[in-house]
């Protein structure tokens, strides 16, 4: 049988965990994309540095020795989404997290249309209703290349999605607004006449009182 696969960890944690700009920054991330937790961010981010690593050692290359790679860095990553047509080694350097986030299936089905946010899309694809080039992928965090970008449907029957709606009727509006001023109408006399009451016992209670002698 052999020996285990020993697993390697696909991210690297952040050297100082407790940085507020940081914590704040992948916080937008994970709500903007829709992502499960922070370790995808972190992947993301291990997958960026990778590439910018290779661009960084390319520079301390000749132009002769360098040519030929960097050739073939530059249209990987364009084939795979991350940099535009005609991009250069300074535009793998300025390549942002974002850039690897865009690509992963779960945010280009929520960007084709097939779904209505970006956490819809990852329960369609959970779910097995998303294939690509008629193969089901159910692995949100898979990076999607410009070609198979172009082969993304359903599998099997399209799902019909409905798009939730937080607006309330008019009518509904207009009901509790009346309801509110009647609440409060009726709060109003009722304090009123508690009022009126304790005025008129603490009337009663004046005239209850024996009046003093006067004093020869």
């Amino acid at each position: 049988m052999g020996d285990p696969r020993k697993l390697k960890k696909k991210y690297k944690t952040p050297s100082h965990p407790w940085q507020k700009k940081r914590i704040e920054e992948e916080n937008r991330l994970v709500d903007d994309y829709g992502l499960k937790n922070k370790h995808e961010v972190w992947k993301a981010k291990t997958e960026l540095k990778k590439y910018r690593n290779i661009a960084r050692d390319l520079i301390g290359l000749t132009a002769e020795q360098r040519k030929e790679k960097e050739t073939a860095l530059i249209a990987k990553l364009e084939k795979m989404g991350f940099l535009p047509k005609g991009g250069t080694i300074d535009n793998v350097l300025s390549m942002k997290v974002e850039d690897v986030l865009e690509r992963r299936l779960q945010t280009r089905v929520w960007k084709s249309g097939l779904a209505m946010s970006s956490k819809q899309a990852r329960q369609l694809i959970t779910h097995g209703h998303i294939a690509i080039a008629e193969r089901k992928a159910t692995s949100p965090g898979m990076i999607v290349n410009i070609v198979k970008e172009k082969e993304i449907s359903w599998y099997g029957e399209p799902v019909i999605i409905m798009k939730e709606t937080t607006s309330v009727p008019s009518s509904a509006v207009e009901d509790i607004a009346s309801k509110t001023t009647s609440d409060k109408a009726e709060k109003e006399t009722a304090k009123e006449a508690i009022d009126e009451t304790i005025e008129a016992k603490a009337a009663e209670d004046v005239k209850k009182l024996p009046k003093k002698k006067a004093k020869k």
